[in-house]
């Protein structure tokens, strides 16, 4: 890494903890229903729908509304995308979308996954993108915010049986926290040039005439082959291209916001027109970390005592810091075989400035690298680059990431309530080593807590490794590798774990728009979502059950270095410890291979 590298890292923590900590303190105070005359607007919602909002609920009815509620917007963005030739705000006359791809976007853009196996311009229509795709960035990420806020009252409740209603935590989350930032958002990103329209598709004149060999057919419109079977072409020459237009910046603004990724066009955060310039990319990096740092200072607003929330995003920070600088010190090194390592001289200073293959010369490899690094410990799949041509260990910092659980800020609110969940199995380790029972936040951590917690942090991890080894062991997953090897496993082992940690990016060397992964990501991903947010609703309705008991001289304090310490061990030592054998055989093996100038 560079001067210019540490400057750009510097600078983008400082203005990301400057503003969490006033977003943190605000977030607590709206979902605690502290919000002034704006609950005349929250009060004619409930009205509307028939929600009762001093009625709360256990952890079992808690969970039970959001798996209700997120199912129904599955069957409601599936039947949009099946029936959007035949819907309004299609001036492109866009088909209605295959069966299985309808699938997987449904349950991916549910799950705040937002995975996305079809090039956006191409496939989704206006109406699709705003009523189905944008509504559910909103759905989603208020869900992750109402499960953190539960988690939280669990541990700051005692002898209580209920953890909230789940109806007012969506109907704040979203309306006082997404909402807001949103337009805000929006506004700014369009004075920076983001498209915002409703118009069709623009055909213009290119500067140059582009000239390329075009495939020969037939009457039928069929590929012409000769004697020996290789495809015929013919010059051809273009003047003009069509530019895609729509509602790019309302988009853009929640699906970094609420982390969930995807993008309107194919080429993501990458297009100029959804991300223009460096300060447009700076933006957008802030808002994909904004809200996942502020929880961390709610948390430590709404339970009493601000240093735990500090301890929390201190470790996520920390661990931040060191992938971070790790994916960029692995881009700048760049590809052996075309540098000094090379056998032709002519190519021996090829990648001196770094690897910029895949890269947007707007932002550069620091631009680029660190937005890999955000978006990944964030549970959000926006990338500005091409992950599949960063070099084997600067695209394993961006695996490795996701593979912790995403609990490195992770997204709006599933990296607190998976910190949290490593925090509890903390303090039981610690507790183990002197021979005690363990606390946290004054309630005893026994058995049942244990059980949830190992369930939550080792479902994704199962589901990552099965569906990876489901894959290569199959012909369908074999089929859609584009590059043998390990660099091809490495495609295949990224796509699970994006797909089961609901983050959503990809290699994209892998051709993933089939039956066969359509189906088995779409599994992957919404098991990753509810098999993690049922047990930690369940750890929340057993801690708000329990008494609080008085702290001793034997309790481990949760605020301090130590406890930093021992949360980030902890975080290293299980969450990634099941993936090092996986990460072997790809990214690893690949990287020696290179530099061995194989």
């Amino acid at each position: 890494m560079n001067t210019n590298h540490w400057l750009l890292l510097a600078a983008f923590l400082a203005l990301l903890l400057t503003a969490a900590q006033p977003l943190g303190l605000y977030i607590a105070r709206v979902m605690e229903g502290r919000v002034g005359a704006a609950a005349r607007v929250e009060n004619l919602l409930y009205r509307l729908c028939g929600v009762r909002p001093d009625a709360e609920t256990g952890w079992f009815a808690y969970a039970l509304g959001l798996i209700v509620f997120n199912g129904l917007g599955l069957l409601a963005l599936y039947g949009l995308q099946r029936l959007q030739l035949w819907l309004p705000l299609n001036p492109q006359g866009l088909g209605n979308v295959a069966p299985d791809s309808a699938f997987n976007t449904a349950v991916s853009f549910v799950t705040n996954t937002n995975w996305q196996g079809y090039a956006g311009e191409s496939t989704m229509a206006y109406l699709v993108q705003m009523l189905g795709l944008t509504v559910q960035n909103f759905l989603s990420a208020a869900t992750g915010i109402a499960v953190v806020i539960a988690l939280v009252r669990g541990l700051a409740r005692h002898s209580a049986q209920t953890i909230g209603n789940v109806w007012v935590d969506l109907t704040r989350a979203t309306l006082y926290v997404l909402l807001p930032l949103a337009f805000l958002l929006s506004l700014a990103f369009v004075g920076q040039g983001v498209l915002q329209n409703l118009t069709p598709y623009r055909t213009v004149a290119t500067l140059e005439v582009a000239h390329y060999d075009a495939p020969r057919v037939d009457a039928a419109g069929q590929p012409l082959t000769d004697a020996a079977g290789k495809a015929l072409s013919e010059p051809a020459e273009s003047a003009t291209q069509t530019l895609a237009m729509g509602p790019v910046a309302s988009q853009e603004a929640i699906k970094l916001l609420g982390t969930n990724g995807g993008g309107f066009f194919n080429a993501n955060s990458a297009h100029p027109f959804e991300n223009p310039t460096a300060l447009s990319n700076l933006l957008q990096m802030l808002a994909i970390l904004l809200i996942p740092a502020a929880l961390c200072v709610s948390f430590g607003r709404m339970v009493g005592d601000a240093r735990q929330g500090w301890a929390i995003l201190a470790a996520m920070t920390l661990i931040f810091v060191a992938c971070a600088a790790g994916a960029m010190s692995f881009e700048q090194q760049g590809n052996p075989l075309l540098g000094a390592l090379g056998a032709d001289p002519q190519f021996s200073a090829a990648q001196s400035g770094g690897n910029m293959e895949g890269k947007e010369t707007r932002f550069g490899i620091a631009g680029s690298a660190l937005f890999a690094a955000v978006t990944t410990a964030a549970s959000c799949g926006a990338v500005n680059a091409m992950h599949d041509s960063f070099t084997p260990l600067g695209g394993m910092m961006p695996l490795i990431l996701m593979q912790l659980g995403e609990v490195v800020f992770g997204g709006v609110g599933t990296g607190l309530y998976g910190m949290l969940v490593f925090a509890i199995l903390t303090v039981f380790i610690a507790g183990l080593m002197i021979g005690r029972t363990p606390e946290y936040l004054g309630k005893k951590i026994e058995i049942h807590e244990m059980k949830m917690s190992s369930l939550a942090i080792l479902v994704t991890p199962v589901i990552v490794l099965a569906g990876t080894a489901i894959a290569v062991m199959s012909d369908a997953g074999r089929a859609g590798i584009a590059n043998p090897g390990a660099h091809g496993f490495s495609e295949i082992l990224y796509a699970l774990t994006s797909a089961a940690n609901n983050n959503g990016s990809a290699f994209a060397g892998l051709s993933a728009n089939t039956p066969f992964y359509n189906v088995l990501l779409a599994v992957a991903m919404w098991f990753g979502r509810f098999g993690v947010i049922v047990p930690v609703l369940a750890i929340a309705g057993s801690l708000a059950a329990k008494k609080r008991v008085a702290a001793t001289s034997g309790t481990l304090p949760t605020h301090g270095p130590l406890f930093v310490a021992l949360l980030i061990g902890t975080v290293l030592l299980v969450g990634l410890l099941n993936y090092v054998p996986a990460l072997a055989l790809g990214p690893v093996v690949e990287h020696l291979v290179l530099w061995a100038g194989r």
